[in-house]
């Protein structure tokens, strides 16, 4: 346990200042919640109609802007073959970067959401809701951003095949996010829609860690 929250607690520091995860994601995030009403116009009708599913694209996109990164920074230095050699299964290593990057990129833009959902006039009733939907939903996201990375670890700028990789797997949890957050269908679907999003969240942790394993040991063999 003491490996694995010093494996944490290194990639929360390296995220921190290399400045490749919570800065960038917000950053991205804001320009995103600016840009669209400019776009879109001035009905305030229509931005509220739009807001959850806007504020759930934002988040995927700002998760896939720093999902390659996950592994590469380790592959390319050599620490990544000293954990696939170290004491702990590299099952667990992979659940672990998986939670450092949710802790930098997921969870921030999860809190963040509502507080820049207002610049799109997002309903107030949404705001619970939508954190907690969006806290799951990161969880979900980060998992699978860190299962693209494993497959492309090797390869030098795979961030393009990254986002063509895990896209479609981003999917269910878009759709199943925006009908928690009451962005589609009203109150009676978001608790049906929480729960799969949240059965959404637990398969891809019972199931990526292993996938991203076997693809890392590819590389590493």
């Amino acid at each position: 346990m003491k490996v694995l929250a010093a494996l944490v607690r290194r990639d929360l520091r390296l995220a921190l200042r290399q400045g490749t995860g919570a800065g960038t994601a917000l950053g991205f995030f804001l320009t995103v919640m600016v840009l669209l009403p400019l776009g879109v116009g001035p009905d305030q009708a229509l931005l509220q109609r739009i807001a959850p599913g806007a504020l759930w694209i934002a988040l995927l996109l700002s998760v896939l802007l720093s999902a390659d990164r996950i592994f590469q920074a380790d592959f390319e230095d050599g620490s990544l073959e000293l954990m696939t050699m170290g004491p702990a299964a590299l099952e667990i290593v992979v659940t672990m970067k998986g939670l450092a990057h949710w802790l930098t990129t997921g969870l921030p833009l999860a809190i963040a959401a509502p507080l820049l959902g207002f610049l799109l006039n997002l309903d107030a009733a949404l705001i619970g809701p939508l954190v907690l939907a969006m806290g799951l939903g990161s969880v979900a996201l980060s998992l699978l951003a860190s299962l693209g990375a494993a497959v492309t670890v090797g390869i030098r700028r795979g961030g393009l095949l990254v986002s063509l990789l895990i896209l479609p797997l981003y999917v269910p949890v878009v759709i199943f996010g925006v009908a928690a957050s009451g962005g589609a269908g009203g109150v009676n679907i978001a608790t049906p829609s929480l729960m799969i999003l949240a059965a959404i969240a637990l398969v891809a942790l019972v199931t990526v860690p292993f996938a991203a394993a076997a693809a890392l040991r590819a590389y590493m063999h």
